[in-house]
């Protein structure tokens, strides 16, 4: 039970770094659709990019889209939800979507000028971090306590699926137990023990990998209909990872960052200058990395595992970061969207 006592703390702390709980207020549902003047330098939780298309989205459903000759470039757009939006894909410079609290799922196919609502429940009361599309049609979205949830129709309907192998094994011992003796409590306990899914990306080699709470390192080879646990050297929280020249780097709590080859077994830690959290990563023209977490901090890291504090801004934090068509680089957190100089 150490481990379900020890990801009740990990919630905590996720929500505290980036997410904020959806009950900001019971009247935040009759805002939907309305454009806010100052929404720009509320909470922005990332950024995405595709050709010419670039979006973001943030707290109380706020979305908006980059036109570099428009003025101010970002300008926000009607969203069908009010839900915190906490990731976004784009799998054309058209069609994409994006995820948030309450389950929230929404999609644009005209590179985010509009969104329908597909999924969104305020009674699941969690959230979706990340979303992932193999093709136009078939995609994941993926969130906390093990939330998961699968299309085969670009999203008309989707299919909640229980991945129980990646349970702990303290957890899967007293699910069993618990199923004999009190079903009902078990179907309310079974909703609660996965751990917390954070991202999930695909390498060039096919393969699926995901990375969530309490060093959860998961492979997939089949899309993510079953999942190999991965055995990792550390138990915190990972909140990114980045798959580049047959390397994945995967970074999260307290600064910890981690290199291992396309085998992902040979894992190496990267030291930081800081021990701030990192949340977003992007990969810069050079093929090197470029960090941005907690405390403002900006992170420059080489292929070879050598890193470099390049900024660090008082007062915010800092959640993601992308490059305009233009090759701009922007950054987004919790004062909003700012662009690199």
């Amino acid at each position: 039970m150490l481990f379900s006592m020890l990801r009740t703390v990990s919630i905590c702390l996720l929500l505290a770094i980036f997410l904020q709980p959806n009950a900001l207020a019971n009247d935040a549902y009759d805002v939907k659709g309305q454009i806010q003047a100052l929404a720009i330098d509320s909470i922005i939780l990332d950024i995405a990019t595709n050709g010419d298309t670039v979006l973001a989205v943030g707290e109380r459903g706020h979305v908006f889209i980059f036109d570099e000759q428009a003025s101010p470039q970002w300008q926000q757009v009607p969203s069908p939800t009010s839900a915190h939006l906490t990731k976004a894909f784009l799998i054309t410079p058209q069609l994409g979507w994006a995820v948030g609290h309450d389950a929230t799922i929404i999609r644009t196919q005209d590179g985010g000028k509009t969104w329908q609502l597909q999924m969104e429940s305020q009674e699941i009361e969690k959230p979706l971090l990340d979303i992932h599309f193999f093709d136009e049609e078939n995609g994941i979205a993926v969130g906390a306590y093990g939330l998961f949830y699968r299309t085969n129709d670009a999203g008309v309907h989707w299919q909640s699926e229980y991945h129980q192998e990646l349970l702990f094994e303290e957890d899967v011992d007293y699910l069993a137990e618990l199923k004999v003796e009190d079903e009902a409590f078990y179907l309310s306990e079974r909703s609660t023990l996965l751990p917390h899914f954070n991202r999930v990306i695909s390498t060039t080699n096919g393969q699926l990998v995901m990375v969530g709470e309490l060093g959860l390192m998961a492979v997939s080879y089949d899309q993510g209909r079953q999942w190999q646990k991965l055995d990792f050297i550390y138990e915190g929280s990972m909140f990114n990872a980045v798959y580049v020249n047959d390397s994945l780097f995967v970074m999260g709590l307290r600064g910890h960052v981690f290199k291992t080859d396309a085998s992902l077994t040979n894992w190496t830690e990267i030291s930081l200058p800081v021990t701030s959290t990192i949340n977003g990563v992007m990969v810069k023209k050079d093929g090197n990395l470029r960090l941005v977490g907690n405390a403002g901090v900006v992170i420059d890291v080489t292929l070879a595992g050598k890193a470099q504090l390049i900024e660090q801004r008082q007062g915010e934090n800092l959640v993601s970061i992308a490059q305009d068509p233009q090759g701009h680089i922007w950054i987004a957190g919790t004062k909003g969207l700012f662009k690199q100089q």
